[in-house]
């Protein structure tokens, strides 16, 4: 059990919570916090005093008086007309980081929400019980409006779910399981959907795949090593102390440790004096994207347990304060750099399949073909990986240095933050297809040099790569591995768990 109280959620306990069975409750000291600020709302309530949201219409609409009759109605309103997201939706997976990340917000205590709302988001969260949330309609500012609200709508036994594998009404599970609708009452739309949520699950999940991936980039990276008999001299501790980068100077040490007794790999003019750049600066361009995984955990680690939404109430309820807090532009700076940093791995992998690939620059068959000319073997694999890193390159156009007026020109500068999130997912599911492309170039390669030659860790690797393709030993249907591979370093931890030295 991971007890949440808006302070101390970390990406390791959310990746327990999304993929491990970790079920999730509020803390005790959280729920006395929420219990205080939802009095203030209703002590503001009562006494009929003009608060934004609260007693307010919302927006450019912050003018318009609300009589403390209608301030229920007015939340349901809120939920309905901002429920205007469109295109497919979030994967289920990132609808559940929703859920505990706006649970875990509200239980900082000061968005004056009821306690039973709060447990409602994770209930849904432990049962699987997933809102059906499009991915796009926010502007990353105000809160991730559109989304949120469409996350909202189950609670009240609206929408659409995903449950138990299916897409249904959201009211068929609750009848299921016995579950009443919530009815909203004063500010509780509000603080639902007035949050970065969508961006910061989005980028959560994201992260946690990114960061699997680039150890299993360095693993594959260290078979291509291989493949081409490349001189290790360049991953040598002193060339990467004397630089000073921490990230720099645990890549190349991943790599020596991976490539630790191989009879493939060279010294310094052996076979050649100096590699390509692609091998030879392994260390420093994976070690660039470390860094800036490093940045992009930060930002989100404490994005994850913010107070996002207006207003604010503190000092039970003394001062209830309008500011800015829903703005996203902290994420979508993140979210940029993490497609820049997921790009980079990509570039870098597709320039070693074409050496690996390309008769001009290796002592290899002609594209790894085992008839050359006859079977095209490995060739257009390049062009595959060569698209995706195309297509990467216009996805890493950084989201945040857009925006556009909304609201009639009250919200005048938005974050899109959301729109960085979404395209660093989709850069780092690209990057997951080339690196497959690489490993089974990279085994093939290493199937004409002798598997008996490979390093004690990278014949693991090798090795557990083939239970998944076999070698090429005539022309086939490429596409077939390359969506088994993909799925396998997606869903699987062998490579990651070799280049950490844990299996």
């Amino acid at each position: 059990m991971i007890l949440l109280d808006g302070n101390r959620l970390s990406l390791a306990q959310l990746r327990e919570l999304l993929y491990n069975g970790e079920r999730a409750d509020c803390s005790y000291k959280s729920l006395q916090r929420v219990d205080e600020s939802r009095e203030a709302v209703e002590t503001i309530v009562a006494n009929g005093k003009t608060v934004y949201g609260i007693t307010t219409g919302f927006g450019k609409l912050s003018d318009v008086h609300i009589s403390s009759s209608d301030v229920d109605q007015l939340q349901l309103n809120l939920i309905y007309s901002h429920a205007c997201g469109v295109g497919d939706p979030f994967p289920p997976i990132v609808s559940k980081a929703m859920l505990l990340l706006r649970a875990n917000a509200l239980l900082k205590g000061f968005s004056g929400i009821r306690r039973e709302v709060i447990e409602r988001l994770i209930l849904y969260a432990n049962e699987d019980i997933l809102p059906v949330v499009p991915q796009q309609g926010s502007l990353g500012a105000s809160g991730d409006l559109a989304p949120l609200a469409h996350l909202a709508l189950p609670l009240l036994g609206e929408g659409e779910v995903f449950y138990r594998g299916k897409r249904e009404k959201a009211i068929v599970p609750l009848k299921v399981k016995g579950i009443q609708p919530i009815q909203l009452t004063a500010k509780e739309g509000l603080a639902l959907i007035n949050g970065t949520q969508a961006m910061t699950a989005m980028g959560a999940v994201t992260y946690l795949e990114a960061e699997k991936l680039a150890y299993e980039a360095d693993g594959i990276s260290a078979l291509t090593l291989e493949g081409l008999r490349a001189i290790t001299d360049a991953f040598d501790e002193r060339i990467h102390l004397v630089r000073g980068y921490p990230e720099q100077m645990d890549v190349a040490r991943r790599l020596r440790k991976l490539l630790k007794g191989s009879r493939l790999t060279t010294k310094q003019g052996e076979v050649r004096v100096q590699d390509a750049y692609s091998i030879r600066c392994i260390p420093q361009v994976h070690g660039a994207s470390w860094q800036a995984l490093g940045y992009v955990k930060e930002k989100l680690e404490i994005e994850m347990n913010a107070a996002t939404d207006n207003p604010l109430i503190f000092d039970g309820g003394a001062k209830v304060l309008s500011g800015g807090n829903f703005h996203g532009q902290p994420i979508a700076l993140a979210m940029d750099f993490l497609s820049i940093a997921m790009a980079e791995f990509g570039s870098i992998s597709e320039r070693r399949i074409e050496r690996l690939v390309n008769p001009q620059l290796n002592d290899l068959p002609a594209f790894l073909s085992p008839e050359p000319g006859l079977q095209s073997g490995a060739m257009i694999m390049q062009y595959a990986a060569a698209s995706l890193v195309s297509e990467n390159k216009t996805l890493a156009h950084p989201a945040s240095v857009d925006s556009i007026p909304s609201s009639a020109n009250q919200e005048d500068h938005v974050s899109m933050g959301t729109i960085g999130a979404r395209h660093a997912s989709q850069i780092t599911t690209n990057v997951r297809r080339i690196l497959a492309i690489e490993a089974i170039c990279a085994m093939q390669g290493i199937a004409y040099r002798g598997e008996d030659q490979l390093s004690p860790q990278t014949k693991r690797i090798y090795q557990a790569g083939r239970q998944i393709v076999k070698i090429i030993d005539c022309d086939r249907i490429f596409s077939y591995d390359i969506e088994r591979f993909t799925e396998w370093l997606k869903n699987e931890n062998e490579i990651t768990n070799i280049v950490l030295g844990l299996k």
